[in-house]
């Protein structure tokens, strides 16, 4: 293990565009369930359905958290809704399941999305069961990363010393309060504009192209 990452007792993954490559896209297919489901909520045509679906994303951190303080959605309605979604694009990456497996401590799956699709983008990977513990939305009371809430829910919840942790994650954004609490951040830029947003050399220690090159050569 290299010197910087010696301490680390704790491995980190966001999961989608992570444990996955951007390629796969599987935001496509939730982008489009997600305008389906403000038109009809909201009663609006496609176009205002896209901007109020952005701009939520912007100004809340997740689509959802907007329509829930702005319009009351239920969560769980419009999770199950929006991950309902084709999981054919992903495929087995056993190399990507050796190299996590061999890394010496805990490992955890740290997403905005709910533990049902997390499982299940996990099972097509050929990852199921290779994490010790999955933080989901719905464990962070609907709080979404970047909120230093989801963090604290995140340490309270797993019992992980932030010092001794590390978060691979490809919204540079979501970093930045895991840098405050002393984590070790990687961001995976995979050259998307939303995933540069707020990028900062500041709070970032490590930037990847992929995560499979990055851990298989630690």
């Amino acid at each position: 293990m290299p010197p910087e990452f010696s301490h680390i007792d704790h491995w980190i993954f966001d999961l989608d565009n992570v444990l996955y490559p951007s390629e796969c896209d599987l935001f496509s297919l939730i982008d489009i369930k997600m305008g389906e489901y403000i038109e009809r909520a909201l009663n609006i045509d496609s176009t205002e359905a896209r901007k109020v679906q952005k701009n939520y994303f912007h100004d809340h951190g997740t689509t959802l958290a907007g329509l829930m303080h702005h319009h009351g959605t239920d969560p769980q309605d419009f999770l199950d809704y929006v991950h309902d979604i084709d999981m054919s694009r992903l495929s087995h990456a056993p190399d990507l399941h050796s190299a996590i497996a061999a890394l010496p401590g805990e490992k955890l799956v740290f997403t905005n999305g709910d533990r049902p699709y997390a499982e299940r983008v996990l099972d097509n990977r050929g990852l199921g069961g290779l994490f010790d513990q999955i933080h989901d939305v719905v464990a962070t009371d609907l709080i979404p990363k970047p909120e230093k809430a989801a963090y604290h829910s995140l340490i309270n919840t797993t019992g992980i010393d932030p010092k001794r942790s590390l978060f691979v994650e490809d919204m540079a954004r979501n970093l930045r309060p895991a840098k405050d609490l002393g984590m070790t951040t990687i961001w995976v830029n995979t050259g998307s504009e939303w995933g540069a947003r707020d990028h900062a050399p500041d709070y970032i220690d490590h930037e990847i192209p992929d995560l499979e090159s990055w851990v298989t050569n630690l």
